[in-house]
C-alpha cells in the first residue's frame, strides 16, 4: 500500500511584524506559485493598500481583478478584502435583503454592527477567503491558490481564530454553520501560515513567539521566511586599507575619517556574523527557513520579481509543491 502524499495548501497567509517586509514576501509568493496555467488569488486585508505599489499599479477595488503576469505565464489576480462590502454579500446570500442591504449602507448601520460586534469584521474577511478558495469557474477552481497578506504577528491569531469562538457561540442558524466552516479550512492542511522575519532580535522573537501562539492554537504553520538578507561575507579589513582606498580615489583620508568608516564597518560585519545566529534560532521551530536577499535599491516591480525567482529556487530545494 503506498503512502498518502501530503495535502499541499491552497491558502497562504503571511504575516510577520511590522518592518519585516511581509506584504513584499505576500506578493513574491503569488508570483511563485503562478507558474504555467495556474491562478493565483494575492489579497490584502485593514484598508492598507500595500499591494498595488509594488505592481505600480492604482488602488485595488474589492472585486478582483488581474494583477500581473506569473513567472511561467501564469496570471495573479488581486483584492482588497473589505469587511463592509462581505457583510452586504452575506446579508443578501443569508438573507436575500438585494438592495435593501445596500440601502443599509446609507443609514450607517453597517459601520455600527462592525463596529459593536467583537470580532465580526474578522469573521467576515476570514469568510471571504474561504469563498476565494472554494470557488468555481467553468467546471474548475477558480484559483490554484490564495495568497493573504495577512495582519501582523501580534494579532494573527486572533484574526484566524475568531470563527471558531463564534462557531461556538453560535450553535445554530447560518453565521455558526459558516463560521463553523471557515475554522475548519483554517485549521486543515489546506491552509499554511508563513511567517516573514529580518535577522534581528526583535523580529525573530516575535516570529519565535507566534510559531509557539500558532501551534497552541492548532494552526498549520508554513515556512518561516528570513527577509532582507546581506549577501557579504565577513572579512577582515584594516585602517590601511581603509586609508589606501581612500587616498586611490582622491578623497580625504583624515585619522578620524578612517575611523569612523572602520567603526561601521565593523558594525555591518557584525550583522551579516549575527546573521547565522538568527538563522539557528529560526530552524529550532522545527520549520523550513527561506531566506531572501536585502534589496539595496528598494522594492520596485524587477525587484518584486528576483525575490519570486528566490523563493522558487528555495522552495524547489524542498519540492515544488512544499507550500
Amino acid at each position: 500500500m503506498s503512502a498518502t502524499a501530503p495535502a499541499i495548501p491552497r491558502l497562504h497567509i503571511v504575516t510577520g511584524k511590522g518592518g519585516t517586509g511581509k506584504t513584499t514576501v505576500a506578493a513574491a509568493l503569488a508570483l511563485a506559485l503562478s507558474g504555467t496555467g495556474r491562478r493565483v488569488l494575492l489579497a490584502e486585508v485593514e484598508d492598507r493598500q500595500g499591494i498595488a505599489p509594488l505592481f505600480d499599479a492604482p488602488p485595488l477595488p474589492y472585486a478582483d481583478r488581474h494583477l500581473a503576469a506569473g513567472l511561467d505565464g501564469g496570471e495573479v489576480f488581486a483584492q482588497a478584502l473589505d469587511a463592509d462590502e462581505a457583510l452586504l454579500d452575506y446579508l443578501d446570500m443569508f438573507y436575500r435583503l438585494g438592495s435593501a442591504g445596500r440601502a443599509l449602507r446609507k443609514f450607517g448601520a453597517i459601520d455600527f454592527a462592525t463596529t459593536i460586534a467583537p470580532g465580526l469584521r474578522d469573521i467576515l474577511l476570514t469568510g471571504k477567503l474561504k469563498e476565494a478558495v472554494g470557488r468555481s469557474e467553468s467546471g474548475r477552481m477558480a484559483y490554484d491558490a490564495v495568497v493573504l497578506d495577512g495582519p501582523p504577528t501580534g494579532r494573527i491569531v486572533k484574526f484566524l481564530n475568531v470563527t471558531v469562538e463564534s462557531g461556538r457561540l453560535a450553535k445554530t442558524g447560518p453565521i455558526g454553520k459558516h463560521s463553523r466552516s471557515v475554522a475548519r479550512l483554517l485549521h486543515s492542511s489546506q491552509t499554511a501560515v508563513h511567517l516573514v522575519t529580518t535577522p534581528a532580535a526583535m523580529p525573530v522573537q516575535e516570529t519565535v513567539d507566534a510559531c509557539r501562539d500558532l501551534d497552541a492554537a492548532d494552526l498549520p504553520v508554513g515556512h518561516v521566511v528570513l527577509n532582507k538578507v546581506v549577501g557579504a561575507k565577513t572579512v577582515d579589513v584594516t585602517g590601511e586599507q581603509i586609508a589606501a582606498g581612500l587616498e586611490r580615489t582622491g578623497l580625504p583620508a583624515g585619522e578620524a575619517t578612517v575611523a569612523a568608516l572602520l567603526e561601521e564597518y565593523r558594525g555591518r560585519q557584525a550583522e551579516i556574523g549575527a546573521i547565522d545566529a538568527w538563522r539557528d534560532r529560526l530552524e529550532e521551530l522545527g520549520r523550513p527557513v527561506e531566506e531572501l536577499p536585502l534589496l539595496t535599491d528598494g522594492v520596485d516591480l524587477s525587484g518584486l520579481y528576483e525575490l519570486a525567482r528566490a523563493l522558487r529556487a528555495s522552495l524547489g530545494r524542498g519540492g515544488r509543491d512544499a507550500v
